[in-house]
Order: C-alpha cells, then sequence, then structure tokens
C-alpha cells in the first residue's frame, strides 16, 4: 500500500523534458553549433566579446528549443492566430510610428525595442498551416487565394521598411507551406518561367538599365546597386563591389583543405566586411577549405533531409505542414547566405544558421528547431 502512494523521484518527474527528442536530428545541431563556436572564435577572436556572446545565444537558443519541445502541437495550433493577429498589428504600428536608423524603420520601442518583422518568421507558417488544416478535405482553389493574402500582408509591410532579407525568409516559410499544401504545378511553373525571362532579361542589358539614371520599379535605388553590383563588382570595387570581391578571395584562397585555424590572412586582416555575421562564410572557407565547405554542406543537407522526414511522418496536416515549412526555412536562410558571399545572389542581410553572430537569429532558430523536436514527440507518442 505504501508504495502506492510513494512520491516518484525528482528524476522521475523531470525525466519527460529529456526523452523523446529526435536523436539524429539533435546530432545535426550539435555539430552544426560546435562548428559556429570553433568559426566565431577565430572570426571574432579580436572583435570584442563576439565569441562570449555567441556562446550565451547559443545556450538561450537549446534552452528555448528544450522549452518548445515540450509544447503539443495542439497548443501550437492554438497560438497560430493570436501570434499571426500580433504580429501583423506590431508590423503596421512600426510602419506608424517605429524607430528609424540608417533609413530603414524596423523597430518598434514598447519600453524595449523590438523588430517585429522577426515574430513572422514562426508566425507566419504557423498561420497558414493552421489555415489549411482547417480548410482539409475540401480544398479550392479560393483557399489557396485566401493564403497568398495572409502570407502578402506582413511580406509588404517588412518590404516597406526596407528589410529585404527577412522579407524573403518570411514569404519563402509561407509559401512552403502553400506549396506542401497542395499547390498545382500548373501555377508554379508559368512564375518560374518568368522570374528566368526576368532574369535573362537583367543580365542581357545589364550596361543600360544598372545606368544611374534608369529607375527600377517597385525597387529603391540601393536594391537596384545591389542587383547591379552582382552582376559586375569591379565596377566600385572599393565602394558597393568590396563586400562581394573579398567574400570570394576569401573562399578561393582557403584552396582544398584551408589555411588553417586562426590563419586566414583575409580574415584576420580585416579586409572581409561583416566577417563574424553575413559574410562569416568567407572567414570559415578561408581557413577550412574545400573540404571544411563540403562537411558543413553535409551537416545541412543531413539537418533537412532529417526535418523532411519529420515532416512526412507527421501524423496531422498542421504538423506535416508546419514541419515541412521549418525545415525548408532553413535550407533558405544556408542557400541565401552562402550564395550572396559566394558572388552567386545579391547581398541581403541574412545570417548564415549556427554559424553567424545573432541574438535574434538565435532565437528564431532554437523556436524553429522546438517545434520540430515538438512534431517529432508527438509521432512517437502516437505510434505507441
Amino acid at each position: 500500500m505504501n508504495a502506492v502512494f510513494d512520491r516518484p523521484s525528482p528524476w522521475k518527474r523531470i525525466k519527460p523534458v529529456f526523452t523523446g527528442f529526435d536523436a539524429p536530428l539533435l546530432m545535426a545541431v550539435v555539430l552544426l553549433g560546435a562548428a559556429g563556436l570553433l568559426t566565431m572564435y577565430s572570426a571574432g577572436f579580436d572583435h570584442g566579446t563576439r565569441f562570449v556572446d555567441h556562446a550565451r545565444n547559443m545556450l538561450l537558443s537549446v534552452g528555448l528549443l528544450f522549452i518548445v519541445a515540450q509544447v503539443s502541437p495542439q497548443r501550437l495550433m492554438a497560438l497560430a492566430v493570436p501570434l499571426y493577429s500580433v504580429g501583423v498589428a506590431l508590423l503596421v504600428a512600426t510602419a506608424v510610428m517605429g524607430v528609424t536608423k540608417k533609413g530603414a524603420t524596423r523597430w518598434l520601442n514598447l519600453g524595449v525595442v523590438i523588430q517585429p518583422s522577426e515574430i513572422l518568421k514562426i508566425a507566419m507558417p504557423l498561420m497558414l498551416a493552421w489555415w489549411f488544416q482547417r480548410r482539409e478535405g475540401h480544398l479550392r482553389a479560393l483557399d489557396f487565394l485566401v493564403a497568398l493574402v495572409l502570407l502578402a500582408l506582413p511580406v509588404g509591410l517588412i518590404v516597406k521598411q526596407p528589410d529585404l532579407g527577412t522579407a524573403i525568409l518570411v514569404f519563402s516559410a509561407g509559401l512552403y507551406v502553400i506549396f506542401f499544401a497542395g499547390l498545382s504545378w500548373r501555377l508554379i511553373i508559368p512564375v518560374l518561367a518568368l522570374a528566368a525571362v526576368a532574369i535573362t532579361a537583367v543580365v542581357v542589358s545589364e550596361d543600360h538599365i544598372c545606368q544611374p539614371e534608369v529607375k527600377w520599379p517597385m525597387l529603391r535605388d540601393y536594391q537596384k546597386n545591389r542587383v547591379c553590383t552582382l552582376l559586375d563588382p569591379t565596377t566600385d570595387p572599393l565602394g558597393k563591389g568590396f563586400h562581394i570581391i573579398q567574400g570570394m578571395i576569401a573562399i578561393g584562397s582557403g584552396g582544398v583543405d584551408g589555411k588553417g585555424f586562426m590563419k586566414g590572412t583575409q580574415t584576420h586582416l580585416e579586409f572581409i566586411p561583416e566577417r563574424t555575421t553575413d559574410f562569416i562564410f568567407a572567414a570559415f572557407s578561408e581557413e577550412f577549405g574545400l573540404i571544411g565547405v563540403i562537411g558543413l554542406l553535409l551537416g545541412f543537407t543531413f539537418l533537412i533531409l532529417r526535418g523532411l522526414m519529420i515532416a512526412a511522418e507527421a501524423p496531422t496536416v498542421f504538423t506535416r505542414l508546419l514541419a515541412g515549412s521549418v525545415t525548408l526555412s532553413f535550407f533558405t536562410y544556408a542557400f541565401v547566405n552562402m550564395g550572396m558571399v559566394s558572388g552567386i545572389l545579391p547581398v541581403v542581410g541574412v545570417p548564415l544558421p549556427f554559424i553567424s553572430y545573432g541574438g535574434t537569429a538565435m532565437v528564431t532558430l532554437g523556436l524553429g528547431l522546438g517545434i520540430l523536436m515538438a512534431i517529432a514527440k508527438s509521432r512517437r507518442l502516437v505510434q505507441s
């Protein structure tokens, strides 16, 4: 009888918090995090407290991962509409009375200065996954139109700030949900063809459309300059093209096996701009070379494939769409960052996951990974 009323030990009470995690996904995160710490130690060696701060941000991200992993998908679904509504309301407030820095109105002072657009990186896929869960079994073309409107509203507000990098991440996160929900290829292929034609036209007519007096519709001058600089960075090697040129020099000088840890000359002689944030991939490539880059790519590939497996095995439409979108968001982060540093994409403010310095980016990564872990845990509970 006494055994029936015995109180469980502290370990038995907290054990569920540490069990049920997806081990392969956790292993990929640990390895990428270790690569990030190693790179930050070198790139930020003479950059104040960047390494210590990066380690602190990483611990915060891990803490968020553990907390969010305990939240059931049902509760995540209940948060979708409130979080999206609050995020859009804060974006509207930012447009009306936001804080302007360096020509961009991206921040809002609520006693604490926040960047509301960051909320939408998580709120957007949550909202659209909730919407398609509600429409399960009787999807119509109108439902996809509503989803596009829900996506266009915050993206338009973020572009207006302007913040092209965050807009790309929010737009892609929402678009992945719409794609996985069953968007027809008949609608996707014409858009891709139109984009290919537009890119070709820009490349062919570069000499004319990149003249200072030529204005591009719907794009600000600095955005036009980024595209034109990408096409030919040597037109302004000490100005607008400096970032791209120095990044490519650092990547190329790494060779096959790199110059070695703490031996990157482009990095430590400060030729690489933003070497601890947006251009940290150049610093990594210089010191670890092609072999290191292949290892990093394999790490991201494993993370993405594992996330897609979790999405494929998820028990509901909501969890499948959410897991798929969060996973491919990691792909977007990595692809855009590596692409802009390598000179194949315009320079935008997108960090390299787990590697770049940045507290807000780490928080977003922790939330996204926590959501994936929560979905993986829910799948195991359903199977058991």
